[in-house]
């Protein structure tokens, strides 16, 4: 079967071409960044008008550079939420329409099931059962994973989610959106040590996520050591992104080990657009290792929103017979536990 996935939620738009037996075929991604740059974050109207401007050019060009014509295609996935409605409605709606233009299946993918399998798309996937750790600009969660569409919550952020924290601990260092990659850019250069920030709930039991109170000690430090521009020194901005970033990784890594303790479970996947991040990944090979465990995650350009992990995840649901009405519905808001399990034979 061979799908082509398509990816609105937020800001960029990501189509591929998944075929179940020769696996990625090809995919291209358009980033809305330098969009929103401007602002400091997404502006949904402008996410919503760019999407319907590169959405069908983006289709052509995948088709082409990988010499498919329509009657090649088999099924379209695309993404229904969680994520901002304009975007999605742009997605859905195009997907939905070319589905029935060409006589084929449609299929409504949740966004973050497709993150969370993402690293089936290497060359070395991991096999179920697992753990999961979502996290991005929207979301931080831990998901016991027994199959495609068996998942058990185990614990998520009771507030910001670790990107957004990420995103907000930028803005307080004047540093560009988006505020990850610029905070671990800068953190490199800082020393280590010099501050020791907070890591949120390690302390209690459970494995529950809050960030707040790391934002708002991450402000108080930049306060306490402003110049008369309002901001820190250079050094100290730097000292301050690693002392920041330092706290966020080491509060996912102990939160992840105690879920695999937990569940008796010795593989965890990390995906989302957060686990793109260097130290992260240093941190839970090291940590994992000590209790005979091992960390999967996605290749770069996967963590991030993408096409391919839509078109993948699309691609199993549709194997098990599964697609869409004509009636095309998205949702701002999914819970992750409500979809069907999928079993393949």
């Amino acid at each position: 079967m061979r799908v082509l996935g398509i990816e609105t939620s937020c800001d960029e738009t990501g189509i591929a071409l998944y075929d179940s037996e020769q696996g990625l075929l090809g995919h291209t991604l358009y980033s809305q960044v330098q969009v929103h740059a401007e602002y400091g974050g997404v502006v949904p109207e402008l996410a919503s008008r760019d999407h319907v401007r590169k959405l069908l050019p983006l289709v052509r060009q995948v088709m082409t550079e990988t010499g498919t014509s329509r009657e090649d295609i088999d099924a379209i996935a695309y993404t229904a939420g969680p994520g901002l409605i304009g975007a999605l409605i742009v997605g859905a709606s195009v997907g939905r329409a070319l589905a029935y233009g060409w006589g084929v299946p449609a299929l409504a993918v949740h966004h973050m099931e497709g993150h969370l399998l993402a690293p089936m798309l290497e060359a070395d996937p991991p096999g179920f059962p697992f753990v999961a750790l979502l996290v991005s600009g929207g979301h931080t969660q831990l998901v016991k994973v027994e199959g495609i569409g068996q998942y058990q919550m185990l614990g998520e952020s009771l507030d910001d989610a670790a990107g957004e924290a990420f995103d907000k601990a930028a803005k307080m260092l004047d540093l560009d959106y988006p505020g990850g990659p610029e905070i671990a850019r800068l953190a490199e250069k800082g020393e280590p040590g010099r501050f020791k920030f907070p890591r949120p709930m390690v302390d209690r039991p459970g494995l529950d996520f809050s960030f707040s109170g790391l934002k708002t000690y991450t402000l108080n430090t930049v306060a306490d050591h402003a110049q008369e521009d309002g901001l820190p020194g250079e050094q100290t901005c730097a000292d301050i992104a690693h002392a920041f970033q330092e706290a966020v990784v080491s509060t996912l890594a102990i939160k992840c080990r105690r879920a695999l303790e937990q569940t008796g479970q010795k593989t965890l996947i990390i995906a989302g657009g957060v686990s793109a991040n260097k130290r992260l990944r240093e941190e839970l090979e090291t940590s994992l290792a000590k209790i005979n465990a091992r960390v999967y995650y996605a290749r770069h350009e996967f963590c991030t929103d993408n096409g391919a992990m839509i078109a993948y995840a699309g691609c199993q649901r549709l194997l098990a017979g599964q697609s869409e009405p004509l009636a095309v519905t998205v949702r701002a808001r999914w819970d992750l536990e409500s979809l069907p399990a999928v079993n393949l034979p």
